[in-house]
């Protein structure tokens, strides 16, 4: 599964929200990535996820696979939108 969200957070996705975010893509056994500007990272790794440099208005992607990516991309999507971090594109 792959959706795109656009980073509302004024501060991008920078310590907290990384941490968040592998937080909760940790709970899971499915492959997730996170992609922004022709550059993938291992959802599952803060370093991974902080060395994007993701900014605030950018447009990013996760991709889900595995046993419980369907789960696993609903768990992302409500952790990106409840946090404030982002927005379904």
């Amino acid at each position: 599964m792959e959706k795109t969200y656009v980073v509302t957070d004024e501060t991008g996705i920078h310590a907290r929200p990384a941490t968040v975010l592998v937080s909760e893509a940790s709970k899971f056994e499915s492959n997730i990535n996170i992609e922004y500007n022709g550059k993938k990272a291992n959802l599952k790794s803060i370093m991974g996820v902080m060395a994007l440099g993701i900014m605030q208005g950018a447009e990013f992607t996760v991709t889900t696979e595995g046993s419980d990516a369907e789960e696993a991309a609903g768990a992302i999507e409500k952790v990106i939108t409840d946090q404030g971090i982002g927005k379904v594109k």
